[in-house]
């Protein structure tokens, strides 16, 4: 008796999967329409689900105005690029609603091929003077950009693990790397924040050290100073950043962390034990927007 052969369609790759927290503006945002560009399916999540939503411990730019960007917006944008879209609300700051975010890619999906852990917690009080920093304030930091991330990643590796692998991609900061530059008020950034970082960035080597060998490979990476909206509400307009330090802007970002996941030379980046510079991945392969 002859079996019947499935059609040719069927046996076509199915296209992977990433999922990216942080994803109403900024490098969030840059990054889903990047990987979307480029065939990935996507999936997004963050607080910010329409324009304009007023939320607890927001940042706003010194005028109190909201900042532009939503859930919605880079989902159209993603759309639009031709790729398959799911967004979905995310808080970092509760446990139950990362759980029903992730749940709900997973069941949407089936899978997720990469996480970008890239959501933080934005309240200005992230960056106060050590004098004007209390106690509350400090665990809303370690529990927005410590605790969340290694929840997600927790969640996630049992799945990673089923499928045969995956990938996971922190994005952290040199605040977690070095002293500041100057004091968080003129220029510099607070230990809330620099602390918090400096948290993030030993999940990935740990992730390597424990399941590097049943196909998960993490990342912790510095993108350096970006023109988002979040770091122009905080320390100004992006023209004068830029001539000041340099900064890239999100798609850059975006571009260098599409290479990381994809393109075979990144792995041997993990042999060195500290951040992967985004912004060198940029120079280095000609990734600029």
């Amino acid at each position: 008796m002859q079996t019947q052969q499935p059609p040719l369609a069927s046996l076509a790759p199915v296209a992977p999967v990433v999922l990216v927290t942080g994803a109403s503006r900024g490098i969030g945002s840059a990054t889903a329409l990047a990987f979307g560009r480029a065939g990935w399916r996507v999936a997004i999540v963050a607080r910010t689900h329409t324009d304009q939503q007023n939320l607890p411990h927001q940042l706003r730019r010194p005028d109190g105005q909201l900042l532009a960007g939503s859930l919605a917006t880079t989902a159209a944008a993603v759309q639009a690029a031709g790729a398959q879209v799911f967004a979905h609300a995310m808080d970092l700051m509760s446990s139950a609603s990362m759980d029903t975010a992730l749940d709900a890619v997973l069941g949407h999906f089936g899978r997720i091929d990469l996480l970008i852990n890239n959501a933080v917690y934005q309240d200005r009080e992230v960056n106060d003077l050590l004098l004007a920093l209390d106690d509350d304030a400090l665990q809303r930091s370690l529990l927005g950009n410590v605790v969340a991330p290694f929840h997600l990643v927790r969640k996630l590796l049992p799945h990673m693990l089923a499928q045969g692998g995956g990938q996971i991609i922190n994005v952290c900061s040199g605040a977690g790397q070095f002293d500041p530059p100057a004091p968080a008020n003129a220029g510099g950034w607070g230990f809330a924040y620099g602390a918090s970082k400096a948290g993030l960035a030993r999940l990935a080597g740990c992730i390597n050290q424990e399941h590097g060998a049943q196909g998960v490979r993490a990342f912790s990476v510095n993108p350096g100073l970006v023109t988002t909206e979040a770091v122009t509400a905080t320390l100004g307009d992006d023209g004068v950043l830029a001539k000041r330090y340099g900064a890239m802007s999100p798609q850059a970002i975006a571009a260098s962390l599409l290479w990381l996941a994809t393109d075979p030379r990144a792995p041997a980046l993990n042999r060195k034990p500290t951040l992967i510079e985004l912004q060198a991945l940029v120079r280095e392969h000609g990734l600029e927007a």
